[in-house]
């Protein structure tokens, strides 16, 4: 996971994106990847082999509690084998994130249906692909609008404080009309693509992309560590989970 987790982080230095650009997308990933995926991990061992969630050995905390009023009983434990799943599924999560979201930093959005449809994907899936990672670039559009909209007439939206419920009935002038509008906006898509007689026959596309010599050489490197993988897992049996000899030192 760590080779892997290396050459994202390779292709993400190569893009130039500075770490203003995606703070907040680096902030979400890591909270996401580590408490909800870490810590179920570390807790339960759930998705890992057999051997992480029956193995008892190589305790690393261990204790028990019990909830009041309902009296649940809980024996919750951390074991070296728990712990190192977790950590390889936290490097396995970050990077496919990593290698997801430069892309919208990294292309023009009108250039994904084209894309899609160059690797040879079928043109209504080329097409639904490139909507997708449109919505979400007009969703932050109409957001900020609405946000400008509701500032000029003096509506406090910094000043969005209290309990829960109360925060939610302070953004609700702002989640409807970005909800109304979304609607509003793909209902007007529809209409264009039927008036366009779209799925009648194959569509083409204005923008024409061309393999460069480079692009080859990174997907003959692509296919080279996929193909190698394949062969060290299959082949050599190699790939099945390990815990390393200096996690065992961790253990009680």
């Amino acid at each position: 996971m760590l080779f892997f987790f290396g050459l994202a982080m390779v292709q993400y230095f190569m893009t130039g994106l500075k770490w203003v650009e995606t703070k907040r997308v680096w902030t979400f990933i890591l909270i996401l990847v580590v408490v909800i995926v870490g810590l179920n991990a570390i807790l339960s061992g759930r998705g890992g082999p057999s051997e992480v969630q029956t193995s008892g050995e190589g305790i690393v905390w261990d204790t028990n509690f019990t909830i009041p009023l309902v009296n649940w009983a809980f024996h919750p434990n951390i074991t070296v084998g728990k712990l190192t799943f977790a950590i390889t599924q936290i490097f396995r999560m970050l990077s496919s994130a990593v290698l997801f979201f430069i892309i919208p930093w990294t292309m023009d959005p009108r250039l994904y249906g084209v894309t899609f449809g160059g690797m040879g994907l079928p043109y209504r899936f080329a097409f639904s692909m490139d909507l997708s990672f449109r919505f979400v670039p007009s969703l932050a559009r109409d957001f900020g609008v609405t946000l400008d909209a509701q500032r000029a007439r003096g509506y406090g939206i910094e000043s969005i404080e209290g309990n829960p419920f109360q925060m939610i009935r302070r953004i609700a002038p702002l989640i409807v009309p970005i909800v109304m509008n979304s609607i509003i906006n793909g209902e007007d898509i529809t209409n264009a693509m039927d008036l366009r007689c779209f799925g009648q026959e194959e569509r083409t596309w204005i923008e024409k992309l061309t393999y460069r010599q480079r692009d080859y050489m990174w997907i003959g490197l692509g296919a080279a560590i996929f193909i190698g993988s394949l062969i060290l897992n299959w082949g050599f049996d190699a790939g099945g989970f390990w815990v390393p000899e200096f996690m065992h030192a961790l253990a009680k």
